[in-house]
């Protein structure tokens, strides 16, 4: 390989490199919703926790966790927790985890004196949990909300459960939606 080819090697792999950094950033944390139109929202009052029948949930500690973080949301937005079959909103959750390869590029050297380029792959999870409400009178879908998240949990509990409060604030900013004018 002469000195041209290398040199171009590695930009182009500084180059792929550069660009799946700024797509990880930009996917570390996706937050959407959506909500049913003309629903009016300032009569829900109370939730109650409902099982979504096929969703995938994790274990117990981590169902208690993601429960008590929206719960902090919504208390903090006037709702009240209730286990009544009387509640003005039925909440749940499912999550789930993807797999992808993440593809890491080095260069040594530079592009005015040539140098060697590398690649390497690992894997990264990417986990997601989508919040839904639904309106018992009329058993519809009335506001959904997706949460995506590169998973990089960490041995301190403290901290992960700092992470989830933080993903719940981001998903839960727009909830309430505001009623249209």
């Amino acid at each position: 390989m002469n000195l041209r080819t290398k040199a171009n090697v590695g930009r182009f792999l500084m180059l792929v490199g550069l660009g799946l950094l700024v797509g990880m950033v930009l996917q570390a944390q996706d937050v959407r919703y959506n909500f049913m139109p003309g629903t009016d929202f300032a009569k829900y009052h109370t939730y109650k926790w409902v099982p979504i029948e096929g969703g995938s949930h994790p274990n117990q500690i981590a169902d208690a966790e993601i429960k008590s973080s929206v719960d902090s949301q919504l208390t903090a937005k006037g709702l009240t927790k209730t286990d009544s079959d009387n509640a003005d909103l039925l909440m749940g959750y499912q999550v789930s985890v993807d797999k992808e390869k993440q593809w890491n590029a080095y260069s040594m050297g530079g592009v005015r004196f040539g140098g060697m380029g590398s690649a390497t792959s690992s894997t990264i999870s990417n986990g997601s949990l989508v919040l839904d409400m639904y309106d018992p009178t009329s058993k519809q879908l009335v506001w959904t909300g997706t949460a995506t998240k590169t998973l990089n949990p960490s041995s301190n509990q403290e901290k992960n459960q700092k992470n989830l409060d933080k993903a719940m604030a981001k998903l839960l900013k727009n909830f309430p939606p505001p009623p249209k004018k």
